[in-house]
């Protein structure tokens, strides 16, 4: 009776599994159907009837290139920190302190976006309004630090750096996880072998949580480009530059968040259309990601 129980059991859970996987599929499908649906008017318009007067990819490519610098800028700042933490949390930190540095970590986690973006504009900017004057000056031969610097401090680079603090707790969270599943075997016998606790870490616990890691930051890009309101408060839309300290640049979630309440007609095409290429860019982000991921599954330290 038993038996005959477990094996209902089994059929219900794995019937219930596939529903839900093909419910995910279907929804996806749906909603890139919705959006293809509603951008074709924007595709297929009369160039002068666009924002700009050039044509769709003409207003599409300033903030398509504003939305990868700055998840590139987020991504460049906080995975390296993020992966530090991650393992002085599970390998070097005393368990008390271990314990609530995880706490804080996963709260700030769930701080909402319009925090962050408060807290960028009235005080990030601010401060760093006079590096941004000494960039300029002192390093304005780089065209990413180009002058004339912002006198208001709402660039690229903050947004940037802005949503390099929003991704930081989801990176440094699931890496910390994962690090802290690393068999105890592998850490133990490359101490027996001599091995300093660098050497442990660098040959044993970062190999295996390599594709944790990679998933890790896919989910911290997957935030960064698709931020709305972080970024709309933060930054100055304006038109493509190249430096990172002058006033312009915006990216597709801002653009949207801003000026769909009062869009319509082909306006409102040209915002859907712009999220249907952010979710395009998202998905294959993704899709390479998942790549990268498989190349590196079979050795992950803890499958051989």
């Amino acid at each position: 009776m038993s038996s005959r129980t477990s094996q209902t059991g089994d059929k219900v859970f794995s019937t219930t599994a596939l529903v839900a996987g093909v419910l995910i599929l279907v929804v996806l499908f749906s909603v890139a159907v919705f959006l293809l649906i509603q951008a074709l008017p924007a595709f297929f318009a009369d160039p002068s009837e666009v924002t700009g007067g050039e044509g769709f990819w003409s207003y599409i490519w300033p903030i398509v290139v504003g939305t990868v610098m700055a998840a590139a800028i987020a991504l460049i700042i906080a995975t390296p920190i993020s992966i530090g933490v991650a393992l002085f949390i599970s390998h070097y930190a005393p368990r008390q302190l271990a314990q609530g540095l995880g706490y804080v970590i996963d709260l700030l986690a769930a701080i909402p976006s319009v925090i962050y973006g408060v807290w960028g504009i009235t005080f990030l900017a601010v401060e760093l309004e006079p590096v941004y004057e000494w960039l300029a000056q002192n390093a304005g031969w780089i065209p990413i630090f180009a002058g004339p610097a912002s006198a208001t401090g709402k660039t690229m680079l903050t947004a940037g750096i802005v949503l390099a603090v929003m991704i930081l707790p989801i990176i440094t969270s699931i890496s910390r996880e994962i690090f802290l599943q690393t068999p105890k075997l592998h850490e133990e016998a490359a101490l027996a072998l001599g091995a300093t606790r660098w050497e442990m870490i660098r040959m044993t616990v970062i190999p295996f949580g390599r594709p944790g890691v990679i998933s890790a930051v896919m989910l911290g890009l997957g935030r960064a480009l698709g931020e709305t309101m972080a970024v709309a408060l933060v930054l100055s839309t304006g038109p493509l530059i190249a430096s990172l300290i002058q006033t312009g640049n915006s990216t597709i979630a801002a653009e949207i968040a801003l000026n769909y309440p009062e869009a319509y007609g082909l306006r409102l095409s040209e915002l859907i259309a712009a999220g249907l290429v952010l979710f395009v860019i998202t998905l294959a982000v993704n899709m390479v990601a998942r790549w990268v991921i498989s190349r590196h599954k079979e050795f992950s330290g803890a499958n051989s």
